[in-house]
């Protein structure tokens, strides 16, 4: 019996540093090229350095909790 939901290997661009690598099993750091990359990566979400822009509101309204208000 074959596995219906085998794609092969695919040649993606590593997030981090945009090098051509392997996206299969055989690349433990998948979608990354390397340890590096992904510890980059890790790195920049733990100190928050990818954020969603957002427009503060202004000092005279209310902003949180409306139970709150």
């Amino acid at each position: 019996m074959t596995d219906p939901v085998n794609f092969g290997e695919r040649i993606v661009r590593c997030p981090g540093c945009g090098e051509d690598t392997y996206y299969s099993p055989r690349n433990p750091y998948r979608p990354f090229c390397s340890a590096r990359c992904k510890g980059l990566d890790l790195g920049a979400w733990a100190s928050e350095s990818f954020r969603v822009a957002a427009d503060a509101p202004p000092d005279d309204e209310p902003f949180g909790d409306p139970k709150l208000q």
